[in-house]
């Protein structure tokens, strides 16, 4: 290749090429360039491929450097790097391959037509091999995100299932990543790889960001491997495969933490398995895995209407309905009253229309359920009815219907006060009897009363049941804070660190434009009580978790497990407590109707 500028050192130097003027020139350079590079050992190779992931990242869908052989040049120099080994521990180019995989996924990103010429260049088989672990985690992460994309075409998607260890790959991989990352990366801190630590942070952090970092790049591994794996269940025949017990069993908690919030990580895989029905057999024969739908189905996690689909696509199957029915029901009837969820429109009607096609077709099949789920149809039932006949009634009988109900309110707050938390907590069940259906703000105050006396009465899932009903009717849904304090608490008390922490969080953003002087943030500082609770269920809900407890015990700070444990003792809290809000240890109820 000629040399375009003078004064550079390097004979055929890619950036130089970058500046050629003539069109043609360029074209031609550049494709001598990609096809060249493979074959040379020349240092100073990262460079040029660092500029070209650059523009990558930059420009995904640019054809140029696709028409001119980049995905052939980044094939050959993935295997250049397993093969020999003695060119990639040469000057920098151990991150060579890593670069390569990366430059690979990000063209085949947005573009089908990209993701054809990238297999027929076939970029497959050396992508497998950095999936399989023949380097290091960190080309893991980029083959799995690169597989991932050229798996989600239809035109592609059979190129990378042939190639039968993938879906095998991205299930252990899905498994073990944060265990992975842990004990490869996190828990050693002299053990560190230099090149990893480059790749994180770039050289311009420390110990505490490649830390961070760390964290945010399992987490990425984890839910890039999910993805992969989705890919494989919109295909029946690949079903038998992943739906394992044990491998279903994880998926509620493969969440990816906070740095994923886009990321529908194991829920959104659930829910591709639970659309079809022989993905909905070994769901619903797996009872942990209904019950943490469940929790997400009433939490503040974005995917909560994911979690919610799976439960009505699981009641509606025939071959599923009895085995779910009477763990479902309890969070359906909660959320009956939803209307809009993202997408979703009246979807408590939705749910309504299947809890009561489910009831009919028990009855019709003489299947078994639970009294206590026959009550709660029951209850949902005559709530819709009751909404019917106020449609017809005058409305000085329904003025007279909400005054009576205040009343009986005001009893309640008044026993509440005296100490008579069973007292009042019936006083509320009666107001809720009395109140109109459509008076929402009204029924909010009383449901959110009354989660506050199943707390106090260490009663957490009719805390739970209660605050969900309070936040469902809230307009807008979701948002009314006292209810997701509330709530938090009540998941706290069942060790839900994760459906607690993202109520505890949400209950501050709300607080932060709260009128209640009680709940307002005075000069942006968070409420004491609530940055306990959110410290504790950090720890409880750290992505490393359950890998720091397997290797060894290390905390985020560099501290033992045991001295996490003391740590969290030394720091524990009465769960209802609020002595800012309530000097006698018990929050407050309110004592009026709820606000806009």
């Amino acid at each position: 290749m000629d040399k375009i500028q003078p004064d550079c050192p390097y004979p055929g130097c890619f950036f130089c090429v970058m500046k050629e003027t003539n069109p043609s020139k360029r074209r031609l350079s550049i494709l001598k360039f990609f096809r060249e590079l493979p074959s040379q050992d020349d240092d100073g190779q990262v460079l040029p491929i660092s500029g070209l992931w650059n523009s990558a990242m930059a420009h995904p869908n640019d054809p140029e450097f696709i028409n001119l052989g980049i995905f052939e040049c980044m094939a050959a120099l993935i295997w250049k790097g397993l093969k020999n080994r003695r060119w990639l521990s040469d000057d920098q180019n151990i991150y060579i391959p890593y670069y390569a995989a990366h430059i690979i996924g990000s063209y085949s990103m947005n573009m089908e037509e990209f993701t054809e010429r990238a297999v027929h260049a076939m970029v497959i088989p050396p992508l497998v091999e950095l999936l399989s672990g023949r380097l290091t985690w960190v080309e893991q992460r980029v083959a799995v995100r690169a597989l991932g994309h050229l798996a989600t075409y239809p035109s592609t998607f059979p190129a990378v299932a042939n190639h039968h260890e993938v879906l095998e790959l991205a299930i252990q991989l899905a498994s073990s990543s944060l265990e992975i990352v842990y004990s490869h990366f996190y828990q050693f801190v002299d053990q560190r790889i230099s090149y990893h630590c480059d790749l994180l942070t770039r050289g311009m952090g420390g110990v505490e960001m490649e830390s961070r970092k760390a964290e945010e790049w399992a987490s990425q591994l984890q839910c890039w491997s999910l993805q992969l794996i989705n890919c494989f269940a919109f295909k029946p025949e690949f079903l038998f495969d992943i739906c394992k017990p044990e491998f279903l069993a994880k998926l509620p908690g493969m969440w990816g933490g906070l740095v994923n919030e886009n990321s529908p990580a194991g829920i959104g895989l659930l829910r591709t398995i639970c659309q079809h029905k022989l993905g909905r057999g070994p769901v619903a024969n797996c009872p942990g895995i209904v019950k943490a739908l469940c929790n997400i189905a009433r939490s503040s996690d974005d995917w909560q209407y994911m979690a919610i689909d799976c439960l009505l696509w699981l009641l509606q199957d025939q071959n599923t309905s009895n085995k779910v029915i009477d763990k479902a029901a309890p969070a359906l009837t909660d959320l009956a009253e939803l209307s809009v969820l993202g997408d979703h429109k009246r979807l408590g009607d939705t749910i309504f229309n299947i809890l009561q096609e489910c009831l009919q077709a028990q009855g019709a099949s003489h299947s078994y359920i639970s009294p206590r789920t026959q009550e709660l149809i029951d209850e949902l039932l005559s709530s819709r009815q009751r909404l019917k006949w106020e449609k017809t009634m005058p409305k000085e009988d329904l003025q007279i219907k909400q005054a009576a109900a205040l009343v009986v309110k005001l009893e309640g707050n008044s026993l509440f006060s005296s100490g008579d938390i069973s007292g009042a907590a019936s006083k509320y069940s009666e107001a809720v009897a009395l109140c109109p259906m459509k008076s929402k703000k009204e029924r909010v105050v009383l449901y959110s009363n009354r989660a506050q006396c199943h707390l106090l009465l260490q009663q957490p899932l009719a805390a739970i049941s209660d605050a969900t009903r309070a936040l469902c009717l809230h307009n807008p849904p979701n948002r009314h804070a006292k209810s997701l304090w509330r709530r938090a608490q009540a998941y706290d008390m069942l060790g839900l660190a994760k459906e607690s922490l993202l109520d505890a969080i949400l209950f501050i953003d709300e607080c932060s434009e709260c009128k209640d002087p009680d709940l307002s943030m005075r000069h942006n500082k968070v409420p004491d009580y609530a940055e306990r609770l959110v410290k504790k269920q950090m720890r409880e809900a750290w992505l490393f978790r359950e890998a720091a407890m397997k290797h060894g015990g290390i905390d985020t700070d560099g501290v033992n497990e045991d001295v996490l444990e003391q740590d969290a003792e030394d720091s524990e809290w009465d769960t209802v407590s609020e002595s800012d809000v309530q000097n006698d240890g018990r929050e407050a109820v309110d004592d009026d109707e709820e606000e806009d």
